[in-house]
C-alpha cells in the first residue's frame, strides 16, 4: 500500500499508509499526519486522483523535493520531500526496514513463500471452492504488491472472470472493464507469462486501445496449465506504479499459478462429475423400470413384455445367465400386477437340501418326520393371494417336480405328513440360468412342468450385449453405495469407464455390483480408477484388429455351415457361394478335423 515514512530529529521513523483520497499534514493534532515541528503550519495535503499521488502546500508556503522548492509536486516511488525539519519518503509499496539489497530480496522471498504456505494450509482444510479462489487471489495480490487481481478461466472458446479482488480483499464489480484484452490475448496465444513494466510506453502494447483507455502501468499475467492444457489465467496489475513486477515476482507467482491450476483442474473435474450425475439421474428417471435400469434396445423389449404380461395371471419363466437380474424382473411383474398388495414369496430351489425342499414348499405337520416339532406352513400357503417366485427351478429334483406340477394345476397342496388338501390362490413365476430344453432331453426336467411354467418366456440379455447400460448401471450403483457406505467417491475416471465398457462381465450385474462395492470401500481418491475395480489389462478382453476379426468370423462361419451340411464340402461351398477350393484351403488350415470329411453331392 502507498505510504509516507516520516523521519524527524530525535524521533524514530514512522510509516503512515495513504488509504484516503486526501491526507492532511501539519503540526496541529487534527491532521491525518502530525508533523513534529511547531514551525510547520497546517494545510499541507497529499491528494490521490486514482492514478497519481500529488503533494500540495498551503498558499504562500513551499516544501523541498530533491533540493528544489515546490508548492505542488507529483510523487514517484522512493521520492523524499522536506516540510520544515521533517523528512517524508514516499513509497508505492509496503515498507520494509532498511537492509542490504540481497537481504531485502531474501525477506521478500520468505514473505512470499510464507503466504504460499498459508494458502497451502487453506487448500488442505478449505472445502468451499469460491472461498479458496478468493484466498488465492488475496495472497497473490499481497506478494506481488498489486492493487487488483483476477482469475480468468477458459470455458470452451470464452474467457470468463471467476474472481476479481482488490487490495482490500474486496470483490471488484466491474472486473471486465479493468482488464487489457491485448495482454490477455498474448498469454492465451503463447501460453507463456507476460510482464509489462509500463504498458503506456511499451512498444508492443502502447497502441492497444484497452491499455490506453485503462492507463495501465505494471501488469503481470501468467497462464494456468494442466498437462499442457490451458485452463485460464492469473492477471494482476497496479495502475499507479511502473516497473513494479520483476523476475522474482514471476517466480513466486508461477508457484501460486501451479497451485491454482490444481484447484481449477479439480474443480472442473468435479463440475464434470456433477454434470454426469445430473445427466445420469435424468436418464435414470427416463429409463428406470422400477428398480431396474436399462436403456438398451434388448432391455426396452423386456420392459415392454413385462408391462403386457403383468396385468394377467399367467405363469412366466424368466431365463438368462447368472447375475442378470431375474429376481428383479419377477418382483416388477408382481409390482405391476393386480396382486401388488399381496405377498411376494421367494424360494431358491437350488439352495435347499432335497429332503427339506418339499417341506419348504408345501409345509408339514407335527411329527411328519424327525425334527418336525410343530406344524409349519410352506411357501405356497405364505404366498396365498400373491406371487410365488421359484428361483433356480432347474435345480429341483425330478421326484418333487411331479408334486409341484400337481399343485400348480390343481391349486391345491398337501403338507408333508397330512392328507387334508389346502387351496392356494397364487401366481407362479419361475427362473433359471439353465437351458431347460437340454435338461428335458437329458431326463432331468419334466416336459409337462416346463410347459406349465413357460406360458410366457422372458429372456434377460447378458450385460455384455447391453451397450452403454453397463456404464449407466455402474454409475447408479456407485451413487447408491457411496451414500450407503458414507464414502466421498464422486465418479469413475475415463479409464475406468473404458475398462467397464470393454470387460466381458461373465458374472453380469452381480459381478459389476461386487466390483463397485469393493472399489468404493478401498479407493483412496474421490474418483475410481480401473485398478480399483480390478479391471487391469490381464482381465480385459483382447481386441482384435479388423482383419483378425474378419478372419475369425469367416473360420467360425465356415465351420458352422460345414456342421449343418454334415461335413459336405461341395455343398458347403455351394451354400456359401464360393469356389470349393476355398473350403478345402480352410480345412487344411484347420487341420481337416471337421466331422464328416466325405463329399456327397
Amino acid at each position: 500500500m502507498p505510504s509516507l515514512r516520516m523521519t524527524a530529529p530525535g524521533q524514530p521513523p514512522t510509516v503512515f499508509n495513504l488509504h484516503k483520497k486526501i491526507t492532511s499534514l501539519g503540526s496541529g493534532p487534527d491532521n491525518d499526519i502530525v508533523l513534529p515541528d511547531p514551525l510547520v503550519t497546517d494545510g499541507y495535503a497529499v491528494h490521490f486522483d486514482g492514478q497519481m499521488y500529488t503533494v500540495f502546500a498551503p498558499k504562500k508556503t513551499e516544501f523541498v523535493v530533491n533540493g528544489k522548492k515546490r508548492s505542488k509536486h507529483k510523487l514517484t516511488h522512493d521520492e523524499r520531500l522536506m516540510i520544515g525539519s521533517v523528512e517524508l519518503r514516499f513509497a508505492m509499496v509496503d515498507e520494509h526496514a532498511p537492509v542490504e539489497e540481497e537481504a531485502a530480496n531474501t525477506i521478500a522471498d520468505m514473505d512470499a513463500y510464507q503466504k504460499l504456505y498459508e494458502f497451502s494450509e487453506k487448500l488442505i482444510h478449505q472445502r468451499d471452492l469460491g472461498e479458496l479462489l478468493d484466498a488465492l487471489m488475496d495472497a497473490v495480490i499481497q506478494i506481488t504488491n498489486a492493487d487488483k487481481g483476477f482469475l480468468i478461466l477458459l470455458e470452451g472458446e470464452t474467457l470468463d472472470v471467476k474472481v476479481a479482488r482488490n487490495l482490500k480483499a474486496e470483490n471488484i464489480a466491474d472486473a471486465v472493464t479493468q482488464l487489457s484484452d491485448s495482454i490477455i490475448a498474448k498469454v492465451v496465444r503463447t501460453r507463456k507469462p507476460v510482464i509489462v513494466s509500463d504498458a503506456l510506453r511499451d512498444d508492443e502494447f502502447s497502441s492497444s486501445k484497452s491499455v490506453m483507455h485503462l492507463k495501465v502501468s505494471s501488469v503481470i499475467c501468467v497462464p494456468l496449465l494442466d498437462r499442457g492444457r490451458l485452463l485460464g489465467i492469473i492477471y494482476v496489475g497496479n495502475d499507479s506504479i511502473r516497473d513494479l513486477f520483476q523476475t522474482d515476482t514471476l517466480r513466486v507467482l508461477s508457484v501460486f499459478a501451479s497451485q491454482a491450476s490444481l484447484i481449477v483442474a479439480n474443480a472442473l473435474l468435479m463440475n464434470e462429475l456433477r454434470h454426469d450425475n445430473r445427466r445420469l439421474n435424468e436418464r435414470l428417471e427416463q429409463y428406470r423400470f422400477g428398480e431396474i435400469v436399462g436403456t438398451s434396445p434388448p432391455m426396452q423389449a423386456v420392459f415392454r413384455k413385462v408391462e403386457k404380461i403383468a396385468a394377467t395371471d399367467i405363469s412366466v419363466l424368466i431365463t438368462g445367465e447368472t447375475g442378470t437380474g431375474k429376481e428383479l424382473i419377477a418382483r416388477e411383474v408382481h409390482n405391476r400386477s393386480p396382486r401388488v398388495g399381496k405377498p411376494f414369496v421367494t424360494i431358491n430351489c437350488g439352495a435347499i437340501p432335497e429332503n427339506l425342499l418339499e417341506s419348504e414348499l408345501f409345509g408339514h405337520v407335527k411329527g411328519a418326520f424327525t425334527g418336525a416339532v410343530a406344524n409349519k406352513q410352506g411357501k405356497f400357503q405364505a404366498a396365498d393371494g400373491g406371487t410365488l417366485f421359484l428361483d433356480e427351478i432347474g435345480e429341483m429334483p425330478i421326484e418333487l417336480q411331479v408334486k409341484l406340477l400337481r399343485a400348480i394345476q390343481e391349486k391345491v397342496v398337501y403338507r408333508v405328513g397330512d392328507t387334508r388338501p389346502e387351496t392356494c390362490d397364487i401366481r407362479i413365476l419361475a427362473a433359471t440360468n439353465r437351458e431347460l430344453e437340454k435338461e428335458i432331453a437329458a431326463g432331468r426336467f419334466r416336459e409337462d412342468l416346463y410347459y406349465r411354467l413357460n406360458v410366457v418366456n422372458v429372456e434377460l440379455p447378458p450385460l455384455r450385449v447391453r451397450g452403454d447400460d453397463v456404464l449407466v448401471i455402474a454409475r447408479y450403483l456407485l451413487s447408491r453405495y457411496s451414500r450407503e457406505y458414507d464414502v466421498k467417491v464422486k465418479g469413475l475416471s475415463p479409464n475406468a469407464a473404458v475398462g467397464i465398457r470393454k470387460h466381458n462381465w461373465p458374472g453380469n450385474i452381480r459381478e459389476l455390483e461386487n466390483r463397485i462395492k469393493k472399489a468404493i470401500v478401498l479407493c483412496e481418491s474421490s474418483v475410481i480408477g480401473p485398478d480399483d475395480l480390478g479391471l487391469t489389462s490381464d482381465v480385459l478382453p483382447h481386441i482384435l484388429t479388423l482383419a483378425e476379426a474378419k478372419d475369425k468370423f469367416q473360420r467360425e462361419y465356415i465351420n458352422e455351415v460345414l456342421a449343418l451340411n454334415n461335413g459336405n464340402r461341395t455343398k458347403t461351398a455351394r451354400d456359401l457361394g464360393v469356389d470349393p477350393r476355398t473350403v478345402f484351403r480352410h480345412l487344411e488350415k484347420e487341420g481337416d478335423d471337421t466331422p464328416g470329411s466325405a463329399d456327397v453331392t
